[in-house]
């Protein structure tokens, strides 16, 4: 059955998500705090403000940076918010944090449901081939499901509130450890002889294979374009909360401290805007940090 969806934040991932959802036969409302944004998707249907899109929705998608964003207008979608709406928050955001948003909304009657979003970038944005992986009630989950379905290949049921961002930011940890440990590799072979190219092709080959490898190195790096489309501040973000949430929950970690030191170097030389890729011919540099 189509349903009124909103969708808040156009940039690299909200804009691909709002399309997909509009072809999927939903109607779609969309707002960004940018006007700029806002009058890209123009023609697919604008609200005003969060609030009207709250009077008018079933169903509202954040895809914005964080927590933060949420925060600050999330008082006027609850008190404007028609009966049973049902927000998703697809940020990648402190699941601790995520409880707390659940909590306020729940107290009105507004479900919130939480998704970290992996799966292609903003290409799998676009094309409605993103994996989501999900926390919060199963019966809110399955009454989503029609719209999830129009923007992702698929989904994937982790358990109550903030599951699905523990999981995003578990899996983030592992993605940006990866990614400092097949560049340190590639500076050991260059070092040693070994072209950067032939390293990537036979880790593709063999065991060492990995979404980095396949497209990271290939794409953003051996092509020299830098353009992996996320800020090194992302990346400390993300390992920074997946260093509180280990020691929240008591777990171990060392392997993840190193990633965080490698990252806070970068920072630390300047480099927190430019793009997570840039690390890699810096790394020598940073190991002296």
């Amino acid at each position: 059955m189509a349903q009124t969806v909103g969708v808040i934040g156009l940039g690299n991932m909200g804009r691909g998500i709002a399309k997909n959802i509009a072809q999927g036969g939903h109607r779609l409302l969309v707002w960004d705090a940018m006007a700029d944004a806002r009058d890209g998707l123009a023609d697919l249907g604008q609200a005003a403000t969060p609030a009207d899109m709250a009077a008018q929705a079933d169903v509202i998608i954040f895809v914005v940076p964080g927590s933060e964003q949420i925060e600050s207008i999330l008082p006027d979608i609850l008190n404007a918010a028609k009966a049973d709406l049902i927000l998703w928050d697809f940020t990648t955001s402190d699941p601790t944090h995520t409880k707390q948003l659940a909590i306020q909304a729940n107290e009105v009657g507004v479900g919130y449901m939480d998704a970290g979003m992996t799966g292609g970038g903003a290409k799998g944005a676009d094309d409605g081939t993103m994996t989501l992986m999900i926390g919060g009630p199963v019966e809110l989950f399955e009454a989503s499901q029609p719209v999830l379905n129009s923007c992702a290949g698929e989904l994937i049921y982790l358990g109550p509130s903030g599951a699905g961002h523990t999981m995003k930011v578990v899996h983030n940890l592992i993605t940006h450890t990866n990614f400092l440990a097949c560049s340190e590799a590639g500076q050991l072979a260059e070092a040693a002889g070994i072209d950067l190219a032939d390293m990537i092709k036979v880790f593709n080959a063999g065991n060492a294979r990995s979404f980095i490898s396949e497209r990271r190195f290939p794409d953003h790096i051996l092509s020299e374009t830098w353009d992996g489309r996320s800020r090194i501040f992302n990346l400390r973000k993300d390992v920074g909360m997946a260093v509180s949430l280990s020691k929240e929950v008591g777990s171990p970690m060392r392997i993840g401290h190193q990633t965080l030191a490698w990252i806070q170097a970068a920072v630390d030389a300047g480099m927190e805007e430019e793009d997570f890729t840039r690390m890699y011919p810096a790394l020598g540099d940073l190991a002296d940090k």
